[in-house]
């Protein structure tokens, strides 16, 4: 059983839900796996699976699976991620109203569970910006957005000051913050083993430094969602007091069900939180909150500029969606598809931040024909007239590992998007008996299969 630290039991006395024994107990007993699944590709994935209770989309595992094997994953029909994190979604739809143009930033976003979350409640209108300042984890973050395959979905990597010159230009900003990660002892050994009060008070100044540098970026009435894995006060209630010292805000309650076991706190000058422990709920440690800004706050003003669309760019990509876009030419060879609507946003946005990644990349023109980027194979919007060739379960880890398999006989020659279970998982270049294989080298699977797995 984990020995939980004495310094962190003590810390815990007094807050609200506390049970010790039963917060001991439940750390002996294995950590809970769950996925959520992407509502705009559709697939049997894990159909028959318990819902996670706040979080429609959410599913319980019995067993931890191998996911590397799944093709299904690949394609992007769901992300792993921790249940209790999933609630983030019922703040979402208690506290921002999806009836204008929404502009969202997750501020520390990798490696993207928070953030394909957001952009499955998004509309298509609106746009969701995922910061991430390590620019090794901005990579990870930005092949799992590429995965769950929206175009107003846009990378950066910045440090949170830099964002915070965006003034009143997010509607909503999700933080979730570097913490002592004291709630997934269950998961993650290392947690554990790194775990200090020392470390509880570094992550806790720099929180605040994080939400200081950020704040002017939140329009007024703008919601903050604030949340930790960490159960330490220091990290969670403490914070909310902070924020509530040192700025004009109003804590927002959120309603919840008892027999979710979800513990609601408030902090020593009444702002609301939402504690999640293992002995109450089928999930690990997590904290979140929801904050409205209620202090006067200038809107950047929107900038004049010359549109950048390559209108010959687009007729040329056409072919691939089967939605409306603006086709960018964002330098020499690269090529991005927004929503219409956000190109006023890409010309503000470079002027204070990196972007990583901007709406869809469509690809590379060639003197013969059109190069398709595999993120447009992994889009929702992908055009259903494409020519597609459906694979099982073997051929499709064969792809993904970059192997070869035969084609079946009478496959035209060209350009082909190679699906599983109706998703894409790639393209190819048929060439009568063989292929060109177009995942990205970094894309494919590295570990061994056995016979077991290809079945």
């Amino acid at each position: 059983m984990l020995q939980l630290p004495d310094i962190l039991l003590q810390h815990l006395q007094g807050v609200h839900g506390f049970d010790k024994e039963a917060l001991i107990a439940a750390h002996g007993l294995p950590a809970v796996t769950s996925v959520r699944l992407n509502p705009h590709k559709h697939s049997m994935a894990f159909a028959d699976n318990a819902a996670v209770p706040w979080c429609a989309s959410g599913r319980y595992l019995q067993a931890r699976p191998v996911f590397t094997v799944d093709p299904l994953y690949h394609a992007g029909a769901y992300y792993v991620q921790e249940a209790s994190s999933m609630f983030l979604h019922h703040v979402l739809s208690s506290h921002v109203l999806n009836n204008t143009s929404l502009r969202v930033l997750d501020l520390c976003a990798a490696p993207g569970g928070k953030s394909t979350l957001i952009a499955s409640f998004l509309g298509a209108d609106d746009l969701l910006v995922s910061n991430e300042v390590i620019r090794t984890r901005a990579s990870v973050l930005e092949e799992n957005m590429t995965r769950w395959g929206c175009m107003n979905t846009w990378v950066t990597s910045n440090d949170p000051k830099d964002l915070g010159r965006l003034s009143g230009y997010f509607d909503v900003i999700v933080v979730d913050a570097p913490c002592s990660g004291s709630g997934l002892f269950r998961k993650d050994a290392r947690a554990l083993d790194e775990w200090s009060e020392a470390n509880v008070l570094l992550c806790s100044q720099r929180q605040q430094r994080i939400l200081a540098d950020v704040w002017p970026a939140l329009k007024e009435d703008g919601i903050l969602i604030y949340a930790t894995c960490s159960y330490s006060p220091q990290e969670d209630e403490e914070i909310l007091d902070w924020l509530a010292d040192n700025f004009e805000v109003k804590g927002l309650s959120v309603t919840t069900r008892s027999e979710w076991g979800v513990v609601e706190t408030q902090s020593a000058k009444g702002m609301y939180g939402y504690r999640f422990s293992p002995d109450k709920v089928q999930g690990e440690g997590f904290f979140i909150a929801a904050i409205q800004k209620k202090e006067e706050t200038d809107e950047l003003k929107p900038i004049r500029y010359k549109t950048l669309q390559d209108k010959k760019a687009q007729e040329q990509t056409k072919h691939l969606s089967d939605t409306d876009y603006t086709c960018l030419q964002l330098d020499k060879d690269n090529y991005a598809a927004i929503h219409p609507a956000h190109e006023a946003d890409y010309h503000t946005l470079k002027q204070y931040v990196y972007l990583r990644k901007t709406g869809t990349q469509l690809g590379t023109p060639t003197p013969k024909e059109w190069l398709p980027s595999h993120d447009a194979a992994m889009s929702i919007h992908i055009a259903a007239t494409l020519p597609k060739l459906e694979l099982n379960k073997e051929q499709a880890l064969k792809f993904l590992k970059k192997e070869d398999f035969a084609l079946p006989d009478g496959t035209h020659k060209g350009w082909i998007l190679l699906t599983y279970n109706g998703l894409s998982l790639g393209w190819i270049k048929a060439l009568g008996n063989r292929f060109n294989n177009y995942l990205p080298k970094h894309w494919r699977i590295r570990m061994e299969i056995s016979d077991m797995d290809w079945a």
